[in-house]
């Protein structure tokens, strides 16, 4: 039974490894995929890009509506904006997945493996610190835009004459993704400090 256990469980990290792998590989160049939640966030980015399709779509069927036929519409606009706005929210954790934020890496690149495992150590603390600040401020934000000073639940809206709830909806996304990157961010701490280096290997293998 032992030895079936340990068979099942070498099946399942093995699963998880190749859909890790697998994400690695759509990544191409530069990314880095360290967590089974990673993954699934970057596979995912294949979905959310077609936001910016419709939203592409919603603007040429405004367009064609106001100069072709004189019928502009009342909902093209704001409609846009949510869908451009919700991409570019949802980009933080799937930028974070892919391992794609912009940065300084002249002291990074210079140091040992060992150095920059402890690196990334500190960056995860550091991010974890900054997201739990975030997520604090975007719950208080969320909780405002969908409730009002009674409890009562109430979407806030644009104040147009369509009037979506398309604020209190990215408030929502706001903290949701603010929410993902810091679990993201606590992965990549286990990550780091579970990372075997060429001079912990060394060290280890000499014991």
């Amino acid at each position: 039974m032992p030895d079936k256990e340990r068979l099942q469980a070498q099946d399942q990290s093995l699963e998880v490894q190749s859909g890790v792998d697998a994400a690695k590989e759509d990544l191409g160049e530069g990314g880095s995929v360290r967590s089974p939640l990673d993954s699934a966030i970057a596979m995912s980015s294949k979905l959310f890009a077609w936001a910016i399709f419709l939203a592409f779509i919603v603007s040429v069927y405004e367009v064609i509506s106001r100069y072709v036929f004189d019928s502009p519409t009342y909902w093209a606009h704001e409609t846009t904006t949510f869908l451009i706005a919700a991409v570019f929210l949802i980009g933080g954790p799937i930028a974070l997945a892919r391992d794609k934020h912009i940065r300084v890496r002249i002291i990074y690149d210079a140091v040992s493996a060992s150095t920059r495992r402890w690196l990334d150590v500190l960056n995860s603390l550091i991010a974890m610190l900054f997201f739990a600040g975030l997520g604090h401020a975007g719950w208080t934000l969320m909780w405002k835009a969908t409730h009002t000073p009674t409890g009562a639940i109430h979407f806030e809206g644009t104040g147009t004459a369509w009037n979506p709830p398309t604020p209190a909806l990215l408030k929502i996304i706001i903290f949701v993704c603010v929410c993902l990157m810091f679990v993201q961010s606590f992965l990549h701490l286990i990550e780091a400090l579970r990372r075997k280096t060429p001079e912990t290997s060394a060290s280890q293998g000499g014991r």
